[in-house]
């Protein structure tokens, strides 16, 4: 079951991260209210997704060498 939730949450990184790539525009109003002080751009939003790809790709490798 443990393996389950690590699988998911790699599934809904590199979802969110190729959908802010392409989508950056759907994902201002939502960055707007999680950056509140600073202003959401579509380039915070693409390093915002680069970053969820990398961590999806580390856990997706984590889960694979079987470290625990």
């Amino acid at each position: 079951m443990n393996s389950l939730g690590l699988c998911l949450v790699v599934q809904l990184g590199l979802s969110f991260g190729f959908a802010g790539l392409f989508w950056p525009n759907k994902f201002v109003p939502l960055f707007s209210i999680l950056l509140f002080p600073w202003a959401a751009s579509d380039r915070t939003i693409r390093a915002n997704s680069i970053v969820a790809i990398g961590l999806s790709v580390l856990l997706l490798v984590t889960r694979l060498t079987g470290y625990r």
